[in-house]
């Protein structure tokens, strides 16, 4: 009889772990399948975004080639490598389009680029990825909401800091009634990216270019996070 429960529970747990194994297999395959094309969407969108928010008249080098990288900053929101793409006019440095995650919108981390002009002056923020409530979040999508214009042409010095809110809270910028979350973060995230790039706008375009062949592994690292 104890031989008999011992056999079967044997069994029960072979079973159990031979399904275990099935699953995770089954997982792991399903991720390597999907994980590199979402990545590459995600890219081919960041791309025609860069577009949006750096018009060709802003430069005439490559920006996308003349890139360079950043590490993980308080300021940019960032936790691992990121890129950041670097126009030229005649030589000299024109505009920077930043990657920035915003860390507190309301389903968690909204990713971002914005492009500065050499000046300071924002020439556009767009989004690229986001899980903030349908309905609620979607007016942070230039495809469905004109708001992200309105950091257009904004800088460290209009407003001033105390302008940097929504005006909820005593603010310059506009946010949806009964969502202020969303709006909130993505306003302090932009405002941090100003600061980095005032801090670091020598250097940044001092930088050496990244080699395609190194910015394809940093975006794979970026990927893994």
């Amino acid at each position: 009889m104890r031989r008999t429960i011992a056999k079967a529970s044997i069994l029960t747990a072979l079973n159990l772990l031979f399904f275990a194994v099935i699953g995770t297999a089954l997982l792991a395959i399903t991720y390597q399948l999907t994980h590199e094309p979402i990545a590459r969407s995600e890219e081919q969108e960041k791309l025609k975004l860069v577009t949006q928010i750096a018009p060709p008249e802003t430069y005439d080098n490559d920006i996308i080639k003349d890139s360079t990288e950043l590490k993980a900053d308080e300021l940019l929101g960032t936790d691992d490598t990121t890129i950041a793409y670097l126009g030229r006019l005649k030589g000299e440095p024109s505009i920077a389009v930043l990657q920035v995650i915003a860390p507190d919108g309301y389903s968690g981390r909204i990713s971002l680029i914005i492009s500065i002009h050499s000046d300071g002056r924002i020439g556009g923020v767009r989004v690229i990825s986001h899980r903030e409530t349908p309905g609620l979040g979607d007016y942070i999508e230039i495809a469905k909401s004109k708001w992200i214009t309105g950091f257009d042409g904004k800088s460290l010095d209009n407003p001033r800091d105390s302008g940097w809110k929504v005006k909820k809270d005593g603010g310059s910028f506009d946010y949806m009634a009964g969502a202020t979350i969303t709006p909130r973060a993505v306003v302090k995230a932009v405002h941090k990216a100003l600061q980095y790039f005032a801090q670091h706008r020598e250097e940044l375009f001092k930088q050496n270019t990244v080699s395609p062949d190194k910015e394809k592994a940093v975006h794979s690292e970026g990927d893994k996070k």
